[in-house]
């Protein structure tokens, strides 16, 4: 399997990014935003940071950026698409996900280890999670609470969209959402990082297995 991993004016999550990919077995090059192919490449990863500043809002100008055309054609196909952070923000503003990335509850940015509940864990990302499986990634957002319409949560819910909750959530997100997918399963995004949840000599190694996840949803799917 060959991740692209999109790299933005601003991006600062891509190392980390490219890094969890190679971790898990997989090949993965960066790929600039002003290119448009992702010919030979079998997967997206879009990292957190501040894409072109976070002018407008966060995530506003890196979803007309070039590349963005080929995501939508990635999705499109049913290949996997993973946004964190930053990357969680592009693919709400493309319309690739529901809802919105809205300012932390108390308007301060959050920094740290938070617990977090896998509650679907019969997606690529997350299948190689137990139901209820509780894991600690790391936060860090100023705008990271996630906002749906009430029309929205009950689709999101009907359709099992929701695979991961905050246990103390850190930034009022609805109903303590930290990560959903679409309703074909194969975009996902996430505020929490899991690529920096790679190595307990860090803090915790819990996000290892979404890769994995990835990685070996993709080998079944094409063997």
């Amino acid at each position: 399997m060959k991740f692209a991993v999109l790299v933005f004016p601003g991006s600062n999550c891509d190392r980390d990014m490219l890094n969890a990919a190679l971790k898990t077995g997989a090949e993965a090059e960066y790929v600039d935003y002003r290119e448009t192919s992702l010919e030979g490449f079998d997967g997206v990863l879009i990292p957190g940071g501040f894409s072109f500043g976070d002018y407008l809002r966060s995530g506003a100008m890196a979803s007309v950026a070039p590349i963005i055309s080929e995501v939508k054609r990635f999705a499109e196909e049913g290949k996997p698409v993973l946004g964190v952070c930053n990357g969680f923000q592009v693919l709400t503003e493309v319309g690739l996900l529901p809802g919105a990335l809205l300012h932390n509850d108390m308007h301060l940015f959050v920094s740290r280890n938070e617990s977090l509940k896998v509650v679907n864990n019969q997606t690529p990302f997350t299948n190689e999670y137990a139901e209820n499986e509780t894991v600690v990634y790391p936060v860090a957002h100023g705008e990271g609470n996630y906002y749906c319409t009430e029309e929205m949560y009950k689709a999101l819910e009907a359709n099992n969209q929701i695979i991961l909750k905050y246990t103390d959530n850190p930034n009022g997100s609805y109903d303590d959402i930290a990560g959903i997918v679409n309703e074909r399963g194969n975009v996902c995004g996430m505020m929490p990082h899991p690529e920096r949840a790679l190595e307990s000599i860090l803090g915790t190694e819990d996000g290892v297995k979404l890769f994995e996840s990835m990685v070996n949803s993709w080998r079944e799917q094409n063997a």
